[in-house]
């Protein structure tokens, strides 16, 4: 029997604690927090669910997730670690579907419509599927199955850990009207005090709403709000066919200083490894900057952005380098400062037209570059830098958009936390 349009959505089960457990067998069953060491300034990527317990999760200030649980075991992390497995758990998910979409390191999108004769009914798809998948990695997941990428994402939340949940085709509805509203993907506080202040708490409270007063109060988002309460792919998120996301508009590296830093060359260095960073992603996507940003942010909290156009679009380290400190050079107060960041806006998929000898230029960097990128994949994001950006060697963040992800083309949330 085939089945209607059959979407999976797959979550691994708190991923960076995971992938630490099966290094350390002995974090097995205790608090652990990943994300850095609980004095430092950054916030948890990823915390055992023994760890959550205690009220600790993700995006939380390491040092609030210290107050509320002292005995856990905080760890910077292992980003190169946990890109190995997702690939691993590509390589698993595109043996079961021509079509799979990395939404982020840790989860996918597999679109299944068609495979019945193949498989068989769509539950017993997700259980060899993550049967395939404890096997082979050793790592646990959640698996939820729908007719939308909306409704499945809800289903894998709700099945955690370790469980799979399918909603039956026509069940949607039915299925997300006791639901809280915040379990629909999008929905944040502010917009859940929004609708409160309309009698909504549930998604079936929402479902009753006139689609007309929710598109006065919130614009598109109140009638892609409206589409989500009856389970369909409406809004952010969930537009186009899985497998064929759209390029990014912008791509972005920050970092938070443990100590604020009023040094020029320690400043200069780390955005000399920011901008490599940006770069690095730039050309996973095969795309090429005209305006780059960078972002300052004081010890008191106060923060500015000055962006430059460039003569041309490119991806080169060696190019956008300059530009970017001429910046920072041009509108640092000598302060110390808190946080930086690059980012590379008016993105497009070619450089623009060059003369001959610009041309060759470029493509000697960019076969060197292709080298180092293959370096960086197998030994981490440190193992190959420029020299002016060596004092700038900071540790990679376990939380931070990553390069070199399996079907995303380098980019990506990079959460672990589910």
């Amino acid at each position: 029997m085939e089945w209607p349009r059959t979407i999976f959505h797959v979550d691994m089960d708190a991923f960076f604690v995971s992938v630490e457990e099966l290094y350390n067998p002995s974090l097995h069953g205790k608090p652990v927090v990943v994300g850095g060491r609980p004095d430092q300034r950054g916030v948890v990527a990823a915390a055992s669910y023994a760890a959550r317990k205690f009220g600790v999760h993700s995006a939380m200030p390491l040092r609030a997730a210290y107050r509320l649980c002292p005995q856990a075991v905080f760890l910077e992390g292992h980003p190169r670690w946990y890109r190995e497995y997702s690939r691993r758990v590509y390589r698993i998910l595109t043996r079961f579907a021509p079509a799979v979409e990395m939404a982020s390191i840790d989860e996918a999108y597999l679109d299944l419509t068609g495979a019945g004769r193949l498989y068989g009914a769509p539950l017993r798809a997700a259980h060899d599927l993550h049967q395939a998948i404890k096997e082979e990695t050793g790592l646990n997941c959640s698996i939820g199955v729908a007719t939308s990428r909306m409704v499945a994402k809800v289903c894998s939340g709700q099945a955690k850990p370790n469980g799979i949940l399918w909603v039956l085709p026509g069940c949607e509805a039915r299925f997300l009207a006791p639901l809280d509203v915040r379990k629909i993907p999008g929905v944040g506080q502010v917009t859940a005090e929004r609708l409160r202040e309309l009698g909504v708490r549930k998604v079936g409270d929402l479902a009753r709403l006139d689609e007309g007063l929710l598109r006065e109060r919130f614009g598109k988002w109140g009638l892609a709000l409206a589409g989500k309460a009856r389970g369909e792919d409406a809004g952010a998120w969930f537009d186009g066919e899985i497998g064929a996301a759209e390029p990014p508009k912008s791509v972005s590296h920050e970092h938070t200083f443990d100590e604020d830093v009023a040094e020029a060359q320690a400043l200069e260095a780390t955005l000399v490894k920011l901008t490599e960073m940006v770069a690095r992603r730039l050309r996973g996507h095969g795309l090429y900057a005209r305006t780059l940003q960078i972002k300052l942010r004081y010890s008191d909290f106060s923060t500015i952005t000055r962006a430059k156009t460039l003569p041309c679009a490119t991806h080169v380290d060696a190019e956008m380098v300059p530009a970017v400190l001429e910046l920072f050079r041009a509108h640092w107060k000598r302060k110390p400062v808190r946080l930086l960041g690059v980012y590379a806006q008016s993105l497009t998929p070619s450089e623009g037209q060059l003369s001959l000898l610009e041309h060759d230029k470029v493509e000697r960097w960019q076969r060197a570059l292709d080298a180092v990128d293959k370096l960086r994949d197998r030994f981490g994001e440190s193992s190959v830098t420029l020299a002016a950006g060596l004092r700038g060697g900071f540790r990679e963040r376990a939380h931070e958009n990553p390069a070199g992800l399996p079907g995303k083309h380098g980019s990506g949330k990079d959460s672990g936390e589910s």
